[in-house]
Order: structure tokens, then sequence, then C-alpha cells
């Protein structure tokens, strides 16, 4: 079994295939953590607690008769504020006398095989064999307050979700002022932090710096989880690198404000928190009410970076990706937007469908400006209804022409925002998000609709359904291209404001909820001006999300490498697009590294770029497989190398391997040997250009001789492609 309990020394251990976890209840009912790291097999692991030296600035619980013991410097498993210990506090409540004394001590536990739901919320899933699950309860003495903190083991993946519900068991209210969803105390500061900070058109850009005394961090105040910053983190030994040494990497399945602190103390101890930022989240909980706090998602591996990439995706796209698409092979699509923009109508787009059905292409999206009066971006978002004379037609006239051609149809919305200048905002201004009294500023034109109220959830469904309903859409792209400021709501009462961040999240969930669950055939890919809100939260309802609206190739493979520490390829939108940057050929070969798409005027291509596309189409549907549930490995990172960014796509059972080079400039020298990974070295693979066979043990060893490819004539972003299979 993953999760044991010992009666007599009251250790808890949650074992993986690869790592441990492990803390005990001490005296007195303190909760204490003890480690996290490699599988070890031992069980007398209680001396770990002592990480520093009692002195008269450590307060000490006087029924505690361990003298040694001061929740001043002891490795907490769920610290609380203002008991003693003066580091980053993971809970904090202020009770009714005004205080904000929080005292959590473990009551009772239980272990559940399977999974429980989160209400409200996205949650990775399991069956009752995949994964089991422990709930602890502790509760605050003087409050009432229960806390039930539980931790899920995925024992195959190396992984554990962990969250906590809050329960108001007292007499009265009390208000939540920090609930983070993982604490973690770490005995050293030996750690590189590594995360993804970005803007709009650049995000994902990793960033890797030593542990320092002190606090560090990032978050996101902006109501989404946004383009500056990802709710995502890995602490690395300072030796680990890509495929070698260990990694910890912590994921939230969050999508609105979050919060990753990490503070190391003055003995060298780091402590690690995630979760929903406190900056703006206050949450008031009368008896009996409860509150679920988002899920934070652990992975520990000792093949470096890579190996913990790897466990995110196999965790990810068996466990957390959701509905008919989840395994399903996705349409190949083309987008109107980079090729029309606003300036389309019913036969233009019936002129792309006979284009794209001649290259491969199986789907064809109508990008925004198909309702209202929209024919640019400073009007009708909110009034969901088709212009039909801007079509020149109905929508379900045009759906049919499309399919005629034997392509699927896909549309846009931005069901979350609206404009000044729409019939929705002048029948109800007050939908729009801005606090009392204030005047709401404008973002690319528009407002943003308060989720928060079940009224306009329900408008923009119905608006949603009757255009889906009455036609056969086989795809929706949810954009959401503004953040939220002025935030207040005209319903909530003084002393629940502080919930309206989290309560916007909450009503987005629903709507994607309710908008999958009736339509459950949609393939709903989620997008906010690129990759605004790409976090794991959108994956429990859309399998994909637009990773950039930067479809620079070159650009790209920054974006591209820095969103795959954490989320699956499959998960990742990449298009081939008119950019002049690079020619089709590299285009294709970063777009291979997502969902490959395209995104131009087809009618525009010459003949010879026509017989490349669909070239391009036959190797998607080739290496679709390979590419969407193989391993990910990569080789060269494009911000530490000045020339080459190169992956490596491998079979589950290693039979296949699919290898890409772009030359992002012209090195002076073009001589190159790469070493692949992740191959069996006892087998022989066969180059499926050249007829050569190598044993895995060459390829990983000596590598594959790049020198012979015609680099010298070509001009920067020149790229090879390698396809090797076993015998």
């Amino acid at each position: 079994m993953p999760i044991t309990f010992d009666p007599t020394s009251r250790l808890f251990k949650l074992d993986t295939d690869c790592s441990t976890y492990a803390f005990m209840v001490y005296e007195e009912n303190y909760l204490v953590h003890l480690y996290y790291g490699p599988k070890i097999p031992d069980t007398s692991l209680s001396h770990l607690m002592y990480r520093g030296w009692n002195d008269s600035f450590g307060p000490h619980n006087p029924q505690v008769q361990d003298p040694r013991f001061s929740l001043a410097f002891m490795p907490q498993e769920y610290s609380c504020a203002n008991s003693g210990d003066y580091r980053a506090s993971a809970f904090e409540v202020r009770g009714p006398a005004g205080d904000t004394v929080t005292d959590l001590r473990y009551v009772s536990h239980r272990i559940i095989p399977g999974k429980p739901a989160l209400a409200g919320l996205p949650a990775t899933f399991a069956q009752e064999d995949e994964a089991e699950t422990l709930e602890v309860e502790a509760q605050d003495s003087v409050t009432g307050l229960k806390v039930f903190l539980l931790y899920t083991v995925f024992a195959r993946h190396g992984a554990m979700a962990r969250s906590l519900r809050a329960e108001n068991a007292g007499t009265a209210p009390v208000d939540l002022e920090r609930v983070y969803s993982l604490c973690l105390d770490l005995p050293t500061m030996d750690y590189d932090l590594l995360h993804l900070y970005g803007r709009w058109n650049k995000e994902n850009t990793t960033v890797r710096q030593a542990l320092q005394h002190g606090s560090q961090g990032f978050q996101s105040r902006q109501g989404m989880t946004s383009h500056n910053n990802n709710p995502f983190a890995a602490l690395l030994r300072q030796d680990a690198s890509e495929e070698q040494g260990e990694a910890l990497g912590v994921s939230l399945v969050y999508s609105g404000n979050f919060s990753f602190e990490i503070e190391v103390d003055t003995f060298g101890c780091s402590r690690l928190l995630a979760g929903i930022s406190p900056a703006s989240f206050r949450w008031h909980l009368e008896p009996g009410e409860s509150f679920q706090s988002p899920e934070a998602v652990m992975v520990f591996s000792q093949q470096g970076l890579g190996g913990m990439s790897r466990a995110f995706h196999r965790l990810y796209r068996e466990h957390l990706i959701r509905g008919q698409w989840a395994n399903k092979k996705r349409p190949l699509l083309i987008n109107s937007w980079e090729a029309a923009y606003f300036d389309f109508d019913g036969p233009k787009l019936v002129e792309f469908a006979k284009e794209a059905k001649e290259l491969g292409i199986e789907m064809l999206v109508m990008d925004d400006g198909w309702f209202g009066n929209r024919c640019d971006d400073f009007r009708a978002l909110g009034d969901w209804q088709v212009n039909e004379e801007k079509l020149k037609g109905s929508l379900q006239d045009l759906i049919q022409q499309v399919n005629d051609q034997g392509l699927l149809f896909g549309i846009w919305y931005e069901p979350e925002m609206v404009s000044p200048d729409s019939n929705l905002y002048r029948a109800h201004p007050d939908w729009a998000i801005t606090a009392p009294g204030r005047t709401g500023s404008l973002g690319r034109n528009q407002l943003v609709l308060d989720m928060t109220r079940p009224e306009v959830r329900d408008n923009i469904f119905q608006q949603m359904a009757e255009v889906i309903s009455q036609n056969n859409i086989a795809y929706i792209k949810w954009d959401c291209n503004r953040n939220i400021s002025e935030a207040g709501n005209a319903i909530l009462p003084p002393q629940r404001q502080g919930e309206f961040f989290h309560r916007y999240v909450l009503g987005v969930y629903d709507l994607m909820d309710r908008i999958t669950t009736a339509f459950p055939h949609i393939l709903l890919e989620n997008c906010s001006g690129g990759g605004g809100r790409f976090d794991p939260g959108m994956l429990y309802y859309s399998p994909q999300i637009w990773t950039s609206d930067n479809t620079d190739p070159i650009e790209r493979l920054t974006i591209q490498f820095g969103a795959s520490l954490c989320y699956p390829v499959s998960s990742m939108g990449a298009h081939v697009s008119a950019n002049p940057r690079t020619g089709l050929a590299t285009k294709a070969a970063v777009a291979m590294m997502g969902t490959f798409g395209y995104e131009l005027d087809p009618r525009k291509l010459t003949p010879e770029e026509k017989e490349a596309v669909k070239a391009q189409v036959a190797d998607y549907h080739k290496y679709y497989d390979l590419i969407h549930n193989g391993d990910l490995y990569r080789i060269t990172d494009p911000t530490l190398d000045p020339f080459f960014c190169d992956w490596e796509f491998v079979s589950p059972d290693q039979t296949e391997v699919l290898f890409t080079r772009v030359m992002m400039r012209r090195p002076i020298n073009f001589f190159q040997v790469q070493r692949l990974r992740g191959l069996d070295p006892d087998k022989l693979y066969t180059d499926q250009e050249t007829g050569e066979t190598w044993s895995g043990a060459f390829l990983m060893s000596a590598g594959v001789d790049l020198s012979l490819c015609s680099w010298a004539p070509v001009e920067d972003g020149h790229c090879v492609v390698k396809h090797f299979v076993a015998q």
C-alpha cells in the first residue's frame, strides 16, 4: 500500500515508486514533517525533526516534554500563523476575538482508495486501483475550526496531490486570511528555484537561481494566472541538470490569483508554500460553512528536470485531462484569425475550406468577428447572436457549406467579457466588474463580466447554448483578453468582498463545466491572449490551450520549451502561420512540438508550398501517437544555446524516435554531433531517411552526425528532422 500509518510511532509514510514522504503526530498532537526525497524503506525517522536548538527566543509549549521542541524552527506539516512559528505561514484565521492565532492539532485520519473529487474545483482524478488518499483531520480548539488535509498518492507517477478543506465547527464566524494548498519544510537550502515568467507574446521564459536566506517567490494578482508568471515551480538540487539529479516540481491546479513563497530560515532550512495568493483573499465562514482549497501537485524525480517533466506529462494526460478528447485523435485545424482578422464573410470562409480540404486539413475555425456588430475590437462582446448580414447568410448554411467540403467547423467565443458598446452592457451595465462608486477601466476596449453572479453565467450560457445547439459546431476557442481591475461586487456584503477573486474563478469553472457537460462532443481550446491562462485548472476543461499569440517559430522555441517543463505537448496549441521569419519546414517542425495546425490564408500558398503543406499533414498523422503519447526529451535548450534547439520524442515502448533540430542562428562551425536520449541501448534503430542502422547505445553515446545535413547554404531557422524505428 502506498500510504501506511504506524500507530506506535504515529508515523505517516507515503511512498511512490521513486519517492517517500513522511510526517508524524508528535507530542500534544502536533503534526511534524520529517522527510521528502528518494524512496527509503526506513520507518525510524523521528530524529529528522531536529533542525535547530531551542533558545530563549524560541517559544516552547510547556505541555510538551521534549525540551528541544519549538515551533520556531521545527519542520511543520502545515504551518499556522501567530503560534510561535515566525516563518511564513500556510494557514491564518482571524477568530471571533479579532486575533489571528491559529493552532491546528491532529484529531484523526482515514485512508481512502482512489481519490475524492473537490467540490467546485478542477482536480486530478483516479479510480480506486490507481491511487490512494490520506485525509488527516486537525482542529483549532479555541475557534472550533476543523481542517482536513488531503494527500493523494499516484505511486506509478512519483506524484502526490495535496489540498485542504476547512470547516467552521465553532459557534461564531471566522475569516480565513491565508489558505495555502501546500506547505513543505525542507532541511536544506541547497536548491535552485526554477520558475516561468514572461509577458504577452513572450510567455514561459525559464529562470533558475539559487535560494537565498530570506523570502523569495512569485505570484499573480491579475485575477487570472497571467502571462507574467505560471503556477509552477521546481526546486532543483544545485547539481541537477536536465536528465540527472533531484528535481521537485510543484504545479497548482488553479486559474486565479496564486502565490508561491519560499523562505530560507536562519538555520538554512527552506519552506515552500503554494496556493491562493493571500494578497487579495479573505473568506468568511459562518458556523457550518466550509471552504475547499485548490489542489497542488508535487512530483519528485532523480532524473533531473526531464524526469520530472515526463512524470507531470503522464499524470496530466491520464489523470487531469478528461472528456471525449482526452485520448481521442484531434482534428487538424486551420484558424481564420491571422488569415483574415475581422475581414471575412461566409463566402471567404468557404473558399478557405475548399483550399484547406485540398491540403488535407480537417477543420475550419471561424475566429473573432462573427457576432453582433463586431467589425473591430471596440464593440459587441457579450452579444453572441450571429451577424447574418456579415456572413451573407445563416451560420447553419455556412457550416453546411464547410461540412460539404469535408471539414468540421469551429467557432470563437470570449464569454467572460463585455464591450461598453454592446446590447448586453446597455441592458445590464451592473454586470461588468467594478467596485461600488468606481469607474471601471478598459483593457483591449472591454470590461470583464462578473462571473461570481449566477444570472450573468446563466445569460452567457443561454446565448452560447442557443448557437451551439442549433449548429453543427465541433470546436470552441474560449478566449479571455484582459485581466481584472477595480475588483468588487455589488451583491456581496462588505465582509465577503475578499472572496471576490476566488468566487470569480469558481464562476468561470462553473460555466466551462456547464458547456462541456451540455455539449460533450465539443473540443474546447482555452486561450487568454495566448498563454495568459495556461494552467492545470484550464486543462481539466480544455485538453489544449493556445500557448502564445506569438507564432514566430524561433520565438516559439523558448515559449514551448518553458511550457513543456510541466505541461504535456498534447496540451500546447501551436500553428504554422504566415510569419515570414522562416520557411514552412521549420514552422511545421516547431508546431509539431504541440497540437499542430495552421493560421494562414491557404489561397495565398504557391503550388510548391501547397505540396509542402500536404507532406506536413501526412507527417502530422504519421507521428501523432508518438508526439501526443510519447516521452519528450529536451536536448538543447534554446535559452542557453545561442545556435541550436534540439528535442526528441520517444515512444513508450522505445521502438520509435523522432528527433528535431532547429538552427536559430548560423554558427561559424557547422560540425555537430548530438547524442540522443531515452532509447533502449540493446535495440537497433534504423534512420528512415538514410537506411543506416545504429544501436541505441551508439546513438546515446556517440550520437547522430548532423554535419552531414545541408546547413551551409541555408538561412537562420533551418531545421532537420530524423525518424528512427527499431528493428
